[in-house]
C-alpha cells in the first residue's frame, strides 16, 4: 500500500478506569475541575515501606463486569482492561458478532501486569509448599493475558497482541492498532493500556530505585510535574481504552465520531536502562516522525498531552524534546499539561488514559492542568496550564509517553472532518 491507499482511522468509543474516576464522565469531569486522586495506599501495610502514597483506584467492583468466579480467576490488571474496554464498545454502540467478529481485534498494553498475583502465589509457595500454588497462577499472571481475556469476553477474533514497553506500553499498543487499521488488517481495535501494579514489590523496588516521591505528609501535592520542588512520581493503577474503526465502517454504521487518529511515532534513546538521554534526543525524533506520520506541520499543534511524571530528569527532558520538535516559537504557543499531576502515573496503563484525556481535549476544546505547579522548573518554561483547566480550540493534540529501556511513543490526534 501507499501512504495514499491507507485507510482513515477514527475514535468511536472510549473507557476508563483511574484513580479520579471509573467510567469516561467522572474521569473527565475529574480532569477538568483538577480532582486530585493521590492518597495514602490501603492495598497493603506500608509501615515498613519508604513511599506511602500512590493513586489507587477506589470503589471499583469487578462484578459489575463478570461473575465472581471469573474475577478470581483474573489478575487486577485484566479486570481494569476488561471493564474500560466493554465501556468503551457500549459508548461506541459497537456489538460484536459473527458478522464482523473476525475484523475486530484487541491490542492492551501493560508493563508489568499481574505483579500482585506472582507475589501472592510466591508467598504461597514459600510458607504452604508447591502443591498449594493456584493452577491459575501463570495465565492470570501473564501479561497478554489483558488483552487475551478481553477478547474471550467480547468475543472479538482479530488480531491480539500485547505490548509490554514499559511506560510507553499503552500509547506503542495504541499506535500499533492505528497501523492495523490503516494496512487493512482489521475494521476496528480494542486498545489502551493498563496497569495495577501498587504492590509491595512494585513499591519497594520503585522506592529503592529513587525514583518515587517521598512527600508521605502531603499525598495530593506529590505528584508536580514540571515544578521545581518536583522530587519522584506517584504510582497510579488503571487502564484507558479506545475504540479505532476505519473511517468509512465507522460511518456507514452511524457511529459517533470523537477525533481522527493520524499519527504515530517511536524510537528508543539507545542510552540507559531508566534515564532518558539528557537532550530528549529520542523523544524529539518521535514527535517529529509522529507529526510527518499525520502529515502534520508543527504550526498546526493545538495541545500536548505531556508524558510529565514529575521526575527530576523527565520534565526537563520533554520540555527540550518538544522545543526541537516543535520550533521554539511554536512550543511556547502550544498549551501543555500532564494529567498525570491528578492520577499518578500508571506505567504501561498511562498511554491509555493519557489518549482518552486527549481526545477529550478535541471533543471538547477543553485542556486538563497541571495541578501543583506552584514553583515552575526555570528549565521547564512553557504553558503548562497550572491549577486550572482552560477553554482553548484543539484541532490537533500529540499525546506523549516515554518509557524504561528507552522507548519513546507520540500519538497525533486531530478534529475529524
Amino acid at each position: 500500500m501507499t501512504s495514499r491507499e491507507l485507510n482513515r482511522v477514527v475514535v468511536t468509543g472510549l473507557g476508563a478506569i483511574t484513580p479520579i474516576g471509573n467510567n469516561l464522565e467522572e474521569y473527565w469531569q475529574g480532569l477538568i475541575q483538577a480532582k486530585n486522586g493521590i492518597g495514602y495506599i490501603t492495598h497493603f501495610d506500608t509501615t515498613d515501606y519508604a513511599c506511602k502514597i500512590a493513586g489507587e483506584v477506589k470503589d471499583f467492583d469487578p462484578l459489575d463486569y463478570i461473575t465472581r468466579k471469573e474475577a478470581k480467576r483474573m489478575g487486577r490488571f485484566s479486570q481494569f482492561a476488561l471493564a474500560a474496554s466493554k465501556d468503551a464498545l457500549k459508548d461506541a454502540n459497537l456489538k460484536i458478532n459473527d458478522d464482523n467478529a473476525d475484523d475486530i481485534g484487541v491490542l492492551i498494553g501493560t508493563g508489568i501486569g499481574g505483579l500482585s498475583i506472582m507475589e501472592e502465589q510466591n508467598e504461597v509457595l514459600l510458607t504452604k509448599g508447591p502443591s498449594r500454588v493456584s493452577p491459575f497462577t501463570v495465565p492470570s499472571m501473564i501479561s497478554n493475558m489483558a488483552a487475551g481475556l478481553t477478547a474471550i469476553h467480547t468475543g472479538a477474533k482479530g488480531p491480539n497482541s500485547c505490548s509490554v514497553t514499559a511506560c510507553a506500553a499503552g500509547s506503542n499498543a495504541i499506535g500499533d492498532a492505528f497501523r492495523l487499521i490503516q494496512s487493512g488488517h482489521a475494521k476496528a481495535m480494542i486498545c489502551g493500556g493498563t496497569e495495577a501494579a501498587i504492590t509491595q514489590l512494585s513499591m519497594a523496588g520503585f522506592a529503592s530505585a529513587k525514583a518515587l516521591s517521598f512527600r508521605n505528609e502531603s499525598p495530593e501535592t506529590a505528584s508536580r510535574p514540571f515544578d521545581q520542588d518536583r522530587n519522584g512520581f506517584v504510582m497510579g493503577e488503571g487502564c484507558g481504552v479506545l475504540i479505532l474503526e476505519e473511517r468509512e465502517s465507522a460511518i456507514a454504521r452511524g457511529a459517533t465520531i470523537y477525533a481522527e487518529m493520524v499519527g504515530y511515532g517511536m524510537t528508543c534513546d539507545a542510552y540507559h536502562m531508566t534515564a532518558p538521554v539528557p537532550e530528549g534526543e529520542g523523544a524529539t525524533r518521535a514527535i517529529k516522525l509522529a507529526l510527518k506520520d499525520g502529515n502534520i506541520a508543527p504550526e498546526q499543534v493545538s495541545y500536548i498531552n505531556a508524558h510529565g511524571t514529575s521526575t527530576p530528569a523527565n520534565d526537563v527532558t520533554e520540555t527540550r524534546a518538544i522545543k526541537k520538535a516543535l520550533g521554539e516559537q511554536n512550543a511556547r504557543r502550544i498549551v501543555i499539561s500532564s494529567t498525570k499531576s491528578m492520577t499518578g502515573h500508571l506505567l504501561g496503563g498511562s498511554g491509555g488514559i493519557e489518549a482518552v484525556a486527549t481526545v477529550m481535549a478535541i471533543k471538547n476544546d477543553q485542556v486538563p492542568p497541571t495541578i501543583n505547579l506552584t514553583n515552575p522548573d526555570p528549565e521547564c518554561d512553557l504553558d503548562y496550564v497550572a491549577h486550572k483547566s482552560r477553554e482553548v480550540q484543539v484541532d490537533v493534540a500529540l499525546s506523549n509517553s516515554l518509557g524504561f529501556g528507552g522507548h519513546n511513543v507520540t500519538l497525533v490526534f486531530q478534529k475529524h472532518q
